[in-house]
């Protein structure tokens, strides 16, 4: 992850500049010479003024560019590329990606590919090692590998792709979301009065409905808006725009009026590792919501902890201990159970599977589908993962720069995109 990697404190030409240092021996106008060329050389635009940036004024894709600068500041025979693009859309991952193929043919280096992405295996590496459990259970050449798996995991790991579609909604399924004219601006000042001079746009004039039983998928690169809108919907943060829930207005209740709602409506966050309070059991973080809604008595709380639990396929027994306890697919279960124990109508998928492998990424999915088939929950499934988007959505929804760019039935989209982008994000994505 770029972003933790960086020091936050520190501009770029400091952190490049220490490795060329210590282990190049440059110091002064020769280290910023050599670090206006890195920069230069990992296709960072305007270099001398990146120099004295920050990692949080660059996008997630130029952090990446940064961190293979540094890299290649020691002119290594090997670089190690480990999980280089799991924090970034389709489109920036394969800048990325092919960056990292042209400076290979450039400078004659090794790379070690370390990935859970198969698609980026199979298009850019020569050949393949399979790790299980510590040990190295297949290795050959990519297109033998990929044609011919000899080990069962390796056929595992193949056949973890997400896939099917979801069960058609009936067409007589009540209106459970739609939003109108949704605009969430944020304003940029500058001087010593604050004075604004002008507005990101993150969100931007959006439309969109939501039926039960319904999963509407929201694509678009980092930066595209659908996070923002996601949270504008759930009044998470102030925005413009009609929203209605349920047939009811909620676009300007406040928050004590909200609040019986909240039940209704949840979300699923996108890092199970983060989005869980490592001081809190199991139990404590699944009935909290329990308690905000105000239902005191302790046994009933336990009881729909053990059933929430219990219906994202996870031994009830687990709720005495705590996250750390448990893997990256298990945390997603109990994120899950958290959303579902209020038996909301709506819940919020943010990229809930972009932390997971895709073996656990296709459990997550099915999960999700037979939770949705036997509550008739509405879904807002957001994410950069094509493929499990189609394997989840009815109809998506795709953004760029806070706008609506393109929406359709979800096959339709995916057989016939009409905008330059969303064929972009097709191709970028490797989905025949």
């Amino acid at each position: 992850e770029p972003m933790t990697s960086l020091n936050p404190l520190h501009t770029l030409e400091k952190q490049i500049g220490e490795t060329l240092r210590l282990h190049r021996g440059l110091s002064g106008s020769k280290a910023r010479e050599r670090a206006l060329e890195l920069l230069h050389l990992v296709g960072i635009a305007q270099p001398e003024r990146r120099l004295k940036s920050y990692p949080h004024e660059l996008s997630g894709g130029q952090r990446q560019r940064v961190m293979i600068a540094m890299a290649l500041a020691n002119e290594p025979e090997l670089l190690i590329a480990d999980e280089p693009t799991t924090a970034l859309d389709v489109t920036i991952q394969q800048q990325i990606l092919e960056l990292l193929q042209e400076l290979q043919h450039k400078l004659g280096m090794a790379i070690l590919l370390i990935t859970h992405d198969l698609n980026i295996v199979r298009r850019y590496a020569h050949s393949v090692c399979v790790m299980h459990q510590g040990s190295l259970v297949e290795h050959n050449a990519t297109a033998r590998l990929f044609a011919q798996p000899q080990h069962p995991y390796t056929r595992m790991l193949l056949d973890a792709e997400p896939s099917g579609r979801p069960e058609p909604i009936s067409d007589s399924a009540s209106m459970i979301l739609s939003a109108k004219q949704m605009r969430v601006w944020f304003p940029l000042t500058k001087g010593l009065f604050k004075r604004v001079y002008d507005h990101v746009k993150a969100v931007n004039g959006i439309n969109l409905r939501l039926h039960q039983g319904e999963t509407l998928g929201v694509v678009g690169e980092s930066g595209s808006g659908k996070s923002t809108l996601a949270m504008a919907i759930l009044r998470l943060i102030r925005s413009e725009g009609e929203i209605e829930f349920e047939g009811q207005r909620i676009d300007g209740l406040k928050q004590e009026q909200l609040r019986p709602l909240r039940g209704s409506m949840q979300i699923v966050f996108q890092d199970p590792y983060g989005s869980l309070s490592p001081r809190m059991t199991i139990e404590e973080i699944v009935a909290e919501g329990l308690e905000v809604q105000g239902i005191s008595s302790r046994s009933e709380r336990e009881q729909q902890v053990i059933t929430a639990l219990k219906d994202v396929q996870l031994d009830p027994n687990i709720r005495h201990r705590y996250p750390h306890e448990f893997s990256g697919g298990q945390r997603q279960r109990i994120a899950i159970a958290r959303a579902l124990v209020l038996r909301p109508k709506l819940i919020v998928l943010d990229e809930p599977t972009s932390a997971l492998d895709r073996s656990v990424q296709k459990q997550i999915v099915e999960l999700l589908r037979d939770l949705q088939q036997r509550y008739q929950l509405s879904y807002l499934f957001i994410s950069h993962d094509l493929a499990v988007v189609r394997a989840l959505s009815h109809r998506i929804m795709v953004m760029q720069g806070g706008e609506l760019i393109e929406e359709g039935e979800t096959e339709q989209l995916f057989q016939a995109p009409k905008t330059p982008y969303t064929q972009a994000l097709i191709a970028a994505s490797g989905i025949d």
